[in-house]
This record gives structure tokens, C-alpha cells and sequence, in this order.
């Protein structure tokens, strides 16, 4: 049975009551820095922090009295876990969840927060599904497949029908894909709602599952690659979702880790949002120019917030390196007193501020009597950086650029 509108309709009717209506509003920034009229779709606003839950509780809701006696298994990353553990504990159903051994220690918590029994197995995905299935069989559990299922993308696929009532003339979606239960149902909602809307799909560079597929004709299994985008770090594209793609989706486009690390601090210093890898891609396809698209009004799916923090954080130092915001100079100075203090009022007059100090007397060719200081400062772009290094010449001092 393959999904169609009816099926996305039918899972809205159902999972409705239960699920969080999450806004869609206009972001003047990043229609600015795009050049489209964009509208960000935020299901990292849900409940357990992704659009995961739509499709899982819809699989819940019609699983039969005795599936739901025998308890349901997945296998995830991450958010699909949250989502099962939630909804499925919430019907006062067993939920037992495999994950693989480098998830996020929050997205660990979490699902062990809402109420299920977490199985840390495998170095990957793939690993830890092949558990998921082989405990479920042995226990007599139910599966629920986080992207090739027909109840699962239906659920996923609500969010297409919100879309169309949400932004008035709406012209163009650009959806995440991992296994393609998300773009699969939203395509399907919209295309047979209005086929005049252009639906593109985003994948990380390092895991083209679903890009691979359709240029195949079907599923291939690609290597495995460690991406920041761990929610969309599928290796293999669904039997179910690669025909609705082949179907409905207009294009499919990638981006690389950097790019997806751009887009994850322009939502949070832009719009205040938080996104994960997987919940940014989609911007940070836009931002970097790499659709066909031209001006259109277009929604933009920020699909999950579920981030490590320790990744987080180094995300926010890369980027201020990028900006220009965070450099690191290397400075040759003579080895006496008062040597540091007349550096660091040059530095003080060039309106920047010290972050960290490093001396090495030993290294980097230092003559007896000199030494070497790395200095890392917070400055105000590239251009400040010039002025801070022209400054520093002025002064007599040799240095050098080290990010």
C-alpha cells in the first residue's frame, strides 16, 4: 500500500490532539541572506525536540491491542527514540530502544527520560537496527521503522498540510532527507495538494543515501561517514520512501559539514532557534545558493533541536574563527620586562580583547633573549584583524596568523 493524501490526512485527524502545531513564521533575516521569502517551519519545537513524534505516535495509534501488549522496539539515533518512548510510554506501552554507541549522551538521556529502556549496540545506524530486530523477534515485540513505514510517514507528512495552511501562496518546501519518511509524506501532501509547489530534498554531502538511490533506480547501501548530521545518517534509502521521491520531490541537492555548521549559528544568533545538524540542512542549502530556486516563497524545515552541547560549542568557536570574530596571532618580542605590556596596549588600542596567552622561549626559531607569544583575540571581522595587525607592524613587532 503505498501513501497517499488521503493516508496524510487521516494520520492528521488522528495524532492532531497530541501533537504540538508548530509555527511557520516569516524570518526577514534569512529571506535577506538567501533571496528567498523564507519561512521556517520549527518542529524543533516539539515535545521531545523533533518532527519524529508525528510519525511515531501515528504508528502507535493504530498499532492493534495486542501489538501494544507485546511491547514495541526501534532502533535510532535519536530523535525517533524520543518519539517512540514518549508516545508509546505516555499509552502505557513498553518501549525498549537501540541506539548506537556514539549517539549524543542527550539524546541518551532523553529517551531513557521518557520512559524507555535504552540498549546502547553498534557503531552505526545499521548495527544497531540488526539488534533492534533480532531482540524484537526474540521477545515477540513490535518494530517501528523510524522512515520505511507507511503509517510513519503518513505521520510525517502532516506537516505538508500545515504548510499549505500556514503560509498563503506558498511556492517552494526544502526538506532534510535521511531514509526519506519525512520528505516522502510532506512531498506527497503537498504535490497532490497543489503540484504547483516545488518540493527539494537536502542530504549531507557524506551520506547521499537517497541521491545515490534515485540516480540507481533503487536502493543502494553507501560506506558509513561520521556527519554532524547524525539524524539524517542513513545509509540506505527505504523501499517504501524512494518512490514517492522519485514521485513528487523536484530536486535533491547537498550540503557540506561546514555549510550545515553556518546555518546552525545563523538560526541561533539570527532567529534565537536552536537546530541540530539534521534540523539545519535545509537552510544551509539556501544559504549557500545550492537549489534552483529564485526568489520564491519558500518554507524551510527545522526539523530537530536535539544538539550535543560539547558539539555545540565547538561549532560556535569554528564559526567565530570563520567570521573573523576569533583569530590567533603568533608575536616575536624581545625577552625583558615590560615587553608583554607594550603589546598588550597596542592590542587595547586596536579595540580588541585577549581570550587566551601562550609564551614558548623554545621553539618556532626564537633567538636567545626573545621569545614568542600566541595571542587569541575577539575582534570584529576581518577587517579589524588588519587593522589589529598593521598596528602591531607599526610597533616593530614580527607576527604572523595562526588559525
Amino acid at each position: 500500500m503505498a501513501v497517499t493524501l488521503h493516508h496524510v490526512q487521516e494520520a492528521k485527524r488522528r495524532i492532531q490532539d497530541f501533537i504540538y502545531l508548530s509555527p511557520a513564521p516569516h524570518s526577514h533575516a534569512l529571506s535577506g541572506m538567501t533571496g528567498q521569502q523564507v519561512f521556517l517551519k520549527m518542529d524543533n519545537l516539539q515535545r521531545t525536540g523533533a518532527f519524529k513524534e508525528r510519525g511515531a505516535l501515528n504508528k502507535v495509534l493504530t498499532l492493534s491491542d495486542d501489538e501494544k501488549r507485546r511491547g514495541v522496539i526501534a532502533a535510532s539515533a535519536g530523535n525517533h527514540a524520543q518519539a517512540v518512548a514518549y508516545h508509546a510510554t505516555q499509552r502505557g506501552i513498553r518501549a525498549r530502544i537501540v541506539m548506537p554507541l556514539m549517539t549524543p549522551l542527550v539524546k541518551v538521556s532523553s529517551t531513557a527520560n521518557f520512559g524507555a529502556e535504552v540498549v546502547l549496540h553498534g557503531a552505526n545506524y545499521d548495527e544497531a537496527y540488526a539488534e533492534a530486530v533480532r531482540l524484537g523477534e526474540a521477545e515477540g515485540m513490535t518494530f517501528l521503522h523510524p522512515f520505511d513505514d507507511d503509517a510513519v510517514i503518513a505521520g510525517q507528512g502532516t506537516i505538508g498540510l500545515e504548510l499549505l495552511d500556514q503560509v498563503a501562496g506558498l511556492e517552494a518546501v526544502v526538506v532534510p532527507i535521511g531514509g526519506g519518511g519525512l520528505i516522502g509524506g510532506v512531498a506527497c501532501a503537498i504535490k497532490e495538494s497543489n503540484p504547483k509547489v516545488r518540493v527539494i530534498g537536502v542530504q549531507t554531502e557524506r551520506l547521499p543515501s537517497m541521491l545515490r538511490a534515485v540516480e540507481a533506480g533503487a536502493p543502494v547501501t553507501i560506506p558509513a561517514e561520521a556527519t554532524i548530521a547524525d539524524g539524517i545518517a542513513v545509509r540506505r534509502a527505504g523501499e517504501r520512501t524512494l518512490p514517492l521521491v522519485q514521485r513528487y520531490v523536484d530536486e535533491i541537492v547537498t550540503v557540506e559539514e561546514e555549510e550545515i555548521a553556518k546555518a546552525i549559528l545563523v538560526l541561533l544568533e539570527r532567529e534565537k532557534t536552536l537546530a541540530e545538524g539534521a534540523g539545519a540542512v535545509a537552510l544551509a542549502s539556501l544559504l549557500q545558493h545550492k537549489t534552483s530556486l529564485e526568489g520564491q516563497r519558500t518554507a524551510v524545515l527545522v526539523c530537530g533541536g536535539n544538539i550535543d552541547v560539547s558539539l555545540l560549542a565547538k561549532m560556535i568557536e569554528r564559526g567565530l574563527v570563520k567570521d573573523g570574530r576569533r583569530t590567533r596571532l603568533r608575536i616575536h618580542l624581545t625577552d625583558r620586562p615590560g615587553s608583554l605590556h607594550q603589546l598588550t596596549r597596542i592590542i587595547a588600542d586596536a579595540r580588541a580583547n585577549i581570550v587566551q596567552t601562550s609564551y614558548d622561549r623554545a621553539h618556532y626559531g626564537v633567538n636567545l633573549g626573545d621569545t614568542v607569544i600566541d595571542v587569541t583575540l575577539e575582534t570584529r571581522g576581518g577587517e579589524h584583524i588588519a587593522e589589529i595587525a598593521q598596528m602591531l607592524s607599526q610597533g616593530g613587532y614580527r607576527h604572523e596568523r595562526i588559525d
